[in-house]
């Protein structure tokens, strides 16, 4: 349901990889990122071919979905889940990788966000 070579996910693997003790594991065909839970899953829709699902803050939630970037993807429609269109404009890889952050923050461990925020060098 995907090829390595697709557009952006190189730099998706990167960013989500670098948070403390994430893992990459493929479920339901795609590319997904966890932290003990899944904070970020590459998948599209045949709209939006190119996008991560993700966890947005529940404050975010309402004023990103009001941005045409951002959409509810089938399947994942529930609080917090939200989808990012990574082709529908010239990419920020700083809002991405912020994104990322406070998805990473939703299901990762105490320990594992306290690594992140000290800049531990065990991060990755």
């Amino acid at each position: 349901m995907y090829n390595d070579d697709d557009p952006h996910l190189a730099d998706v693997r990167r960013l989500c990889l670098a948070l403390p003790e994430s893992v990459e594991i493929e479920a339901w065909g795609r590319p997904t990122f966890r932290a003990g839970k899944m904070f970020c899953v590459y998948s599209g829709t045949d709209e939006h071919p190119n996008a991560i699902i993700l966890q947005a803050d529940d404050d975010e939630r309402p004023a990103l979905l009001e941005d045409p970037r951002f959409f509810l993807a089938p399947y994942w429609r529930g609080a917090p889940w939200i989808s990012y269109d990574l082709d529908a404009t010239l990419l920020d890889w700083q809002e991405v990788a912020e994104l990322l952050d406070t998805s990473y923050r939703r299901v990762a461990l105490k320990r594992m966000v306290k690594q992140l925020d000290e800049g531990s060098p065990f991060a990755r």
